[in-house]
């Protein structure tokens, strides 16, 4: 996109407040992330916002990552919809209930699963979301605390296990910034997770709220109240989630087994590590395979499967919708020069022992805003790099407090991509699911914070 007419000064910032204040009135993602890229469109051409925002729509759809995302989120609704018409779900979900006998072990059981499946934070929040949500609604929990619990896992453990894809993913662009030699940059981000505080306190967190050691507080506390007292586990204005899938769920009379669905679950993990952490091709194969089994074993005739196949595709419409909106208005953040107006804002304001505290609000608060997780570090880190050498700040402890603050964005923004794939998955909103969780994450964030002040000045 062209940047024919750039906002200067604080003008880039005006989108990301009209996103922030529409989502808190609306409560809802998809509009907020519209307007707010019509306003940045307007900015940078004010007699073509609509041709400017229909290029950046065209420059999203065409983008490889993009199309990624797209196919790697409609075809794990495919797997997702077979898993539930074969009755495979439901048979794992049983299965549970003999050994789960309260709240706090359905929810630590989450939190073990989301552990299991650290290869990819996409195939955690779907799988752990779906399989999970009988078993939690059986103790009257929250859909809000279910998404929070699994939230918690998905980003927050793939960062800290350097066998996923955050993992490649950064420590590539660590030996593309000449922080690590060729062939080092996982070595390196591998000395970093030491200093990764944030991620650190988001998992470690999970049993103290499941056991109550940290309190219920804020809209959590409505949400489980809701949950406990009424019966209603599903938030108001929530239920299409579950119609869209409703008519996906097997018949009673339909038996499988558990094995029906942890092989599938089992291949994913697999054959994605297999493939070199491509967690797309770990759904090719495993869909394939999963086609093949269901209908040579009489699960599902083909007519049902294939017919399944393109209604769990059809199920992730919302979901993709809102991510495709959050894409296009990171794109016109990008081309306004958001990341950057901030960077030089605080640059001079800055000195080697604070670097890693402010590098961690700051990014955290960029990441948040502009719902990107791996894109603004694409941008940000040479800056930060430049940054961090010409101060002589410890650059391990920047990197970590770089990925925290990146584990921060995804895990606490309302439109960031696991907000939405998490909510989805989990049966809410992606607003219900970040308002409830944004204090917990807020708390995580403040006391990470205060390590990066405390050990930049050892």
């Amino acid at each position: 996109m062209q940047d024919l007419f750039p906002a200067d000064g604080w003008l880039v910032l005006l989108p990301t407040v009209v996103v922030l204040l529409l989502a808190l009135w609306s409560r809802r993602a998809l509009e907020p992330l519209v307007a707010g890229a019509f306003v940045g469109a307007l900015l940078i051409q004010p007699t073509g916002a609509l041709s400017t925002l229909a290029d950046s729509l065209l420059t999203v759809l065409t983008d490889e990552d993009v199309a990624w995302v797209i196919a790697v989120c409609g075809l794990m609704g495919s797997i997702i919809a077979l898993l539930l018409k074969s009755g495979a779900s439901r048979s794992f979900a049983h299965s549970l209930l003999r050994f789960i006998t309260n709240k706090p072990r359905a929810l630590l059981g989450c939190w073990f699963m989301g552990i299991v499946l650290f290869v990819d934070d996409y195939l955690n929040s779907l799988a752990v979301g779906t399989s999970m949500r009988q078993v939690t609604d059986r103790f009257k929990t929250s859909r809000e605390m279910l998404a929070y619990v699994i939230d918690s896992t998905a980003a927050p453990v793939s960062v800290l296990i350097p066998i996923s894809t955050w993992a490649v993913f950064f420590g590539a662009l660590i030996e593309k910034n000449g922080l690590a030699p060729d062939g080092q940059g996982v070595w390196e981000y591998i000395q970093a997770i030491p200093f990764m505080f944030y991620p650190w306190i988001a998992v470690a967190m999970v049993p103290l709220v499941a056991y109550g050691k940290i309190p219920l507080f804020g809209p959590m506390k409505k949400a489980e109240l809701r949950a406990q007292n009424e019966g209603l586990c599903v938030p108001p204005g929530a239920e299409h989630i579950d119609d869209e899938i409703g008519h996906l769920e097997a018949k009673h009379q339909t038996r499988s087994s558990i094995w029906m669905f942890l092989l599938p679950m089992a291949s994913l993990a697999f054959f994605t590590w297999y493939f070199d952490l491509d967690f797309l091709m770990g759904i090719f194969v495993t869909l394939a395979g999963m086609i093949v089994a269901f209908i040579g074993l009489k699960k599902l005739s083909p007519g049902e499967t294939f017919d399944n196949i393109l209604e769990g595709f059809k199920s992730m419409l919302d979901a993709l919708a809102v991510l495709v909106a959050a894409f296009m208005f990171n794109d016109v953040n990008t081309t306004l020069g958001l990341n950057e107006y901030i960077i030089t804002t605080i640059e001079p304001l800055i000195n080697a022992q604070i670097l890693p505290f402010v590098i961690f609000a700051l990014m955290g608060f960029v990441s948040f805003a502009t719902g990107s997780n791996w894109g603004v570090f694409v941008i940000i880190l040479p800056i930060v790099t430049t940054l961090g050498h010409n101060l002589g700040a410890d650059m391990t402890l920047v990197i970590g407090a770089t990925l925290s603050a990146s584990t921060f964005g995804s895990h606490a923004c309302f439109y960031s991509d696991a907000t939405v794939l998490t909510a989805q998955a989990s049966g809410c909103t992606p607003f219900q699911h970040a308002f409830t969780q944004l204090p917990y994450a807020a708390l995580a964030g403040m006391l990470a914070g205060l390590l990066y002040l405390a050990l930049g000045f050892m």
